[in-house]
């Protein structure tokens, strides 16, 4: 019985972890990386719920930049942040789905018509859970009143799915030995959601936790689905052979 349960479990682990089967390698670390986000989110969330040493670096990273602002620099995170909105962040996922849709990228195509919403529901539903209050100050230099809560940062998570995908899909196309390419389009794609998310910490919108937050969560759900996607396309090209 002993040997024969160590050998299915060997059978098990080789499926997983084959890049040939429709439920190996790729479901397999898009399972680990969305479980890997998940354990960061709990964290920090964890943390900020408990009122623990980050919730202090919050408020003096928050404080620090409304009394350090540099109006040049105020005024480029603004038109940047409002970019990043749910309405442009909606104009700019319909750009990019336009163009998978030129390039016939019907999977990416998919990948991002959910990854892209389904996170802002799902940010949306996180915020009631926590009901964070955002940062206040005596004077704000974003202007417009913020009604819904701050923990996690939309912003900052939709604009990690969207810059997450066509990161992904930039990688993808380039030549497998070409690292050196890979490596600076996934730090790119990176920078421009870090971007989003400082611009949402220094305009005092959010704190650093619901930063953070954000692009754990964010990552998690891009993660299972760039990996559910990519599942159902090799389920695809499986069947007809069977």
């Amino acid at each position: 019985m002993s040997a024969r349960w160590t050998l299915q479990l060997r059978r098990f682990l080789a499926a997983r972890l084959s890049p040939e089967g429709a439920l190996g390698l790729h479901l397999t670390v898009g399972v680990v990386l969305m479980l890997l986000a998940m354990a960061v989110f709990h964290e920090i969330a964890e943390a900020v719920m408990g009122a623990e040493q980050i919730t202090v670096i919050d408020l003096q990273v928050a404080h620090w930049f409304n009394q350090h602002a540099l109006p040049w620099l105020t005024a480029f995170l603004l038109c940047f942040t409002n970019l990043h909105g749910v309405l442009g962040a909606l104009v700019l996922t319909a750009l990019l789905a336009w163009y998978f849709y030129r390039q016939r990228a019907s999977d990416w195509l998919l990948t991002l018509l959910i990854s892209v919403p389904g996170v802002m529901i799902l940010n949306v539903l996180l915020k009631s859970v926590f009901g964070r209050l955002r940062p206040s100050f005596e004077q704000p230099l974003l202007q417009t009143v913020l009604e819904t809560y701050s923990f996690p940062s939309g912003h900052t998570a939709t604009s990690t799915a969207l810059y997450g995908v066509l990161g992904a899909y930039l990688i993808c196309r380039t030549a497998p030995g070409a690292w050196g390419q890979r490596v600076m389009i996934a730090l790119g794609a990176f920078l421009m959601a870090a971007l989003v998310g400082f611009s949402r910490i220094y305009l005092g919108a959010h704190y650093l936790s619901d930063v953070l937050a954000a692009m754990a969560e964010s990552a998690g759900w891009l993660a299972i689905c760039i990996a559910g996607v990519s599942t159902l396309r090799r389920r695809r090209a499986i069947r007809p052979t069977q």
